[in-house]
């Protein structure tokens, strides 16, 4: 049990650290457009970024979110898959609760994405078309991602390991907390569809 906790935390710590880069708001810092929680929503992710209009600072926030979590897997991946586990875990959980925001951070579906693909491609390119199929039927963002991350959770448990499948499955309550404003204003039809500049 020790030993289990032991090889969980150190890639857990190197995962929270890499999913702690807040990329949506160092990108539009860098770009001059001020501080990105004072935008829309006040996300930090690439939804949010996309509603300065800047479409590839919006790409580019999503790229490296997602990277995060997919170097993150892939180094403690190195040490066996219980660890690549433990790397996405806390890939995530930095993103959504980063110590040097005060743990105020995104909604972690980019990250989520990203340790998906680290832990199993398959379900990475899943999730992924999922995304982009409720997002070309619905024009909602938010609610491609809360169903493309049920998706890929239920497509783990047939394509990867058990371990990674259990933690992609209770990732998905995680996703949806965090979501539970565009849920509400999914339920009352004043959610900003994508590329809208309103706030969100």
């Amino acid at each position: 049990m020790i030993s289990t906790l032991v090889l969980l935390l150190g890639p857990f710590l190197m995962g929270y650290l890499l999913g702690s880069i807040p990329f949506g708001l160092l990108l539009t810092r860098a770009a001059g457009l001020g501080d990105i929680r004072n935008v829309g929503s006040g996300n930090i992710g690439a939804t949010n970024v996309l509603r300065t209009g800047r479409k590839g600072l919006a790409a580019a926030t999503l790229l490296l979110d997602a990277l995060k979590g997919v170097v993150a897997v892939l180094i403690a991946d190195q040490v066996g898959q219980l660890a690549a586990v433990g790397a996405a875990a806390g890939a995530v959980l930095g993103h959504m609760f980063p110590v040097w925001l005060g743990f105020k951070g995104g909604k972690g579906v980019a990250t989520t994405l990203g340790v998906m693909w680290g832990l199993s491609w398959p379900v990475g390119a899943i999730a992924c078309a999922a995304w982009l199929v409720f997002a070309a039927l619905f024009r909602f963002s938010s609610l491609a991602a809360l169903l493309s991350v049920v998706v890929a959770a239920i497509a783990a448990w047939f394509l990867t390991d058990h371990r990674a499948a259990i933690l992609l499955t209770l990732l998905v309550p995680l996703v949806w907390v965090r979501h539970h404003e565009n849920i509400a204003r999914l339920l009352n039809g004043t959610e900003s569809k994508i590329g809208q500049r309103t706030p969100g």
